[in-house]
């Protein structure tokens, strides 16, 4: 299906005035003018409806909206994975995670698995391309000595390497967790506004230079523990406790606290903007905001159902935006199916920067239909996920999904909820899909049975994600 275009006939003019003909990966985008500097934002476990532009009610998020109103919304964004570490295997590689042991993890396990420092990234592939790079926030792909942002392409990291990080105390899994660059620090404050503060001080620094950057902005809102930016009751209680997982995600939180960290999460976003706006680089400065996966508990996922965990659109449909006000008018509308691991081949094309053909990539360029409202080859999506031994596959409007014996057949665009199972009215339509997922499946890595982390057991994690059946 082509992109859907709101931008005014003034602004199509005049963003094609200023294209250049674009081959793929590695073919330059921008004829004579500078390289943009890129800003890649990413929520933790947000919904797809928990931002006002996509339609969430309880609070307002203006300064991410403001994203959608002069860029680009995408409708049908999917995560790689409905959990974090193996999407973020997929954000850094541009590849399905389902070839690394450690896109295996479901989540990342305590053990010695992490993103191989040989391995070419984005943020490796455009530093040799003359980018300076840097991460704040989550890193989530394995524990030194071997593995971590600065071994896999980041010139700089300030942020923590774990999963859920306390807000306040700055520990996981009771664990001090807060780093600049190798070194553990500490430093006190909510973690929200202390990755929105480095991230503006980078970028002062950075302005200064005509070299362009990567800064990957990765926060841990609204994650749990559920911990508003006056919660440091909260979190002093979960610091008391033995059990982390349990006390903090089981019987914490609401949807009032919720709000807050989404809302104080959007409050930076806005800070930072405005930065980029003072320094005189909003105009050639492509911004991203997405989730690394579904919602979590508080989440809204309308029009879907499933959550977090869960290879229903709702634990893998995200919220995903896009501004880069030289070359795209704003207003625009994608609802192209597009999937974590193609901002990696979209970024490389916008910054005339080339991946590793030793690695080839299985995300898309999508600046041939941003800029130039090309239609896309159809395509065809794949998921598996260890926990109730879930596959899905889609391809346009048909989705495929299994869960432990259960399997389906939706047409997404008439069924978003995934409640009228086609399986027996389109017979040769579910085959047809099982097929290809078959043999998609057969040149990825076997699934890893112990794979789980936390000391979770099937039936706990089944208890918090849901029995395997297809259910509200």
């Amino acid at each position: 299906m082509a992109s859907r275009f709101s931008a005014t006939r003034r602004q199509v003019l005049k963003t094609g005035a200023a294209l250049v003909a674009i081959a793929g990966v590695g073919s330059p985008v921008l004829a004579a003018t500078k390289r943009p500097n890129i800003l890649y934002i990413m929520a933790d476990d947000l919904g797809y409806a928990d931002l006002s532009c996509y339609g969430r009610r309880e609070y307002q998020t203006p300064a991410i909206d403001s994203l959608a109103r002069d860029g680009v919304k995408f409708e049908r964004a999917y995560a790689n994975s409905p959990v974090c570490s193996a999407t973020r295997t997929a954000l850094m590689t541009g590849r399905y995670q389902y070839r690394l042991a450690v896109g295996l993890e479901e989540p990342l396990a305590q053990r010695d698995v992490g993103l191989p420092p040989e391995h070419p990234t984005l943020p490796s592939l455009l530093k040799k391309a003359g980018y300076r790079t840097a991460l704040i926030g989550k890193w989530h792909l394995g524990s030194l000595p071997k593995y971590g942002p600065m071994q896999s392409g980041y010139d700089h990291f300030w942020g923590f390497r774990g999963g859920g990080l306390d807000y306040f105390h700055h520990t996981y899994m009771g664990k001090p967790d807060l780093w600049d660059d190798d070194k553990p620090i500490s430093e006190p404050g909510y973690m929200t506004g202390l990755l929105g503060q480095k991230a503006i001080d980078l970028i002062r620094d950075y302005a200064a230079s005509d070299q362009p950057f990567l800064i990957s902005l990765h926060f841990n809102a609204p994650h749990w523990p559920w911990e508003g930016p006056d919660d440091k009751a909260e979190a002093d209680r979960l610091a008391s406790t033995k059990n982390i997982w349990a006390i903090s995600h089981y019987d914490g939180g609401s949807m009032k606290t919720y709000a807050e960290m989404v809302t104080q999460m959007d409050l930076q976003i806005g800070r930072i903007l405005q930065c980029l706006t003072n320094k005189g680089l909003a105009e050639n400065t492509i911004v991203i905001f997405t989730s690394d996966n579904g919602g979590e508990r508080y989440s809204d996922t309308w029009p879907f159902t499933g959550k977090k965990g869960e290879l229903l659109e709702g634990g893998l449909r995200v919220p995903a935006l896009l501004r880069w006000p030289a070359r795209i008018p704003g207003g625009m509308v994608h609802d192209d199916m597009m999937i974590t691991m193609d901002w990696v081949a979209t970024l490389l094309a916008a910054a005339g920067a080339k991946h590793d053909p030793q690695y080839p990539l299985d995300g898309i360029n999508l600046l041939p239909t941003l800029l130039n409202g090309d239609e896309k080859e159809p395509r065809t999506l794949y998921w598996r996920y260890l926990l109730m031994r879930q596959e899905a596959c889609c391809s346009g409007d048909w989705k495929y999904l299994k869960i432990n014996d259960n399997s389906f057949l939706f047409n997404i665009k008439s069924d978003p909820l995934e409640r009228a199972n086609l399986k027996d009215q389109h017979p040769e339509k579910l085959a047809e899909l099982v097929t290809r997922y078959r043999a998609w499946d057969r040149t990825m890595l076997p699934l890893d049975p112990n794979a789980y982390s936390f000391g979770f057991t099937a039936d706990k994690m089944a208890d918090h994600f849901g029995n395997g059946k297809h259910v509200d």
